[in-house]
């Protein structure tokens, strides 16, 4: 079955999916997206995702282009229509299309929308958690608000392709004062030898993940630890574990940090355990 897209009030199929040549998100970036795991058929998290979809659009002073019930409906025919059992939903909205000028177009501009869904793997969703992953360590030059989680994604998939060809899986930002603040797609966590679960605070500097917070949850449910404070490379690298967390791949082990061994250099069981109780903390 081909795949089907959402744009702009109007199910197409994937391949002929287009957007306005002067879309804003097109020519400024000027737009915001989230991405919502969905597994055996249910979307996880969605109403974390579509908070922060509306946090983001409040921050940039942009409007949505329906209303929270009807955006709900749509990704689940999304879903459906594409029959992802495992997979994610990709939404994006964007200032909307209007001539080419970097001031705000006038307000009745409605707002464009696009949202696609497709299936991922899960055998190999797996198989990186029983094996971890490698990442490398790149300087943060992204613009100081990526809290909001906006499409202008460039340095993001600039440190992504230095990871891949280091060999690696993920890249993990260092701020100026040599603190990781987090991965291209993902968010950073250790495990400190006393058992303590520690990931960088939810401050601009970083993106308020949906996956850390239920990863969050899921610790607090699991009697964890928790301390949420800036940390180091060279912390993480003398860490018993660490781990990412996103929302297409949950929770995902970090064996090797710039070709160092975390640990023993294997998954731990703290990562597991996370893992394995995550989606009975997730909305």
């Amino acid at each position: 079955m081909s795949r089907v897209a959402y744009v702009n009030g109007q199910y197409v199929p994937h391949g002929e999916a287009v957007i306005h040549v002067e879309d804003r998100g097109y020519q400024f970036a000027d737009g915001i997206y989230e991405v919502c795991e969905v597994k055996d058929g249910r979307m996880t998290d969605v109403p974390g995702h579509l908070d922060r979809l509306e946090r983001s659009a409040k921050e940039l002073s942009m409007g949505l282009p329906m209303g929270r019930k009807a955006m709900e409906v749509v990704m689940e025919e999304v879903r459906q229509k594409n029959r992802v059992q495992n997979g994610m939903i990709y939404m994006q909205v964007t200032r909307g299309v209007s001539p080419r000028n970097h001031l705000f177009p006038s307000i009745d501009t409605p707002p464009a929308i696009v949202m696609t869904a497709k299936s991922v793997s899960v055998e190999q969703n797996i198989k990186k958690a029983e094996n971890g992953v490698r990442v490398t360590t790149v300087p943060d030059n992204r613009w100081e608000r990526v809290d909001i989680k906006t499409v202008s994604l460039l340095p993001n998939v600039l440190a992504k392709q230095a990871a891949h060809d280091a060999g690696a899986y993920e890249a993990w930002f260092i701020d100026n004062d040599g603190f990781v603040t987090e991965g291209s797609s993902t968010n950073a966590w250790i495990v400190t030898k006393e058992d303590i679960l520690v990931t960088r605070q939810a401050t601009p500097g970083i993106l308020k993940g949906i996956t850390r917070a239920t990863a969050l949850k899921t610790a607090e449910h699991l009697q964890i630890k928790v301390e949420e404070r800036k940390f180091t490379v060279e912390e993480a690298i003398s860490a018993k574990e660490a781990f990412i967390t996103a929302a297409t791949t949950v929770v995902i082990p970090v064996t090797h940090i710039d070709g160092e061994k975390v640990g023993d250099g294997k998954p731990g069981s703290m990562t597991r355990r996370i893992r394995e109780n995550f989606h009975e903390m997730a909305g």
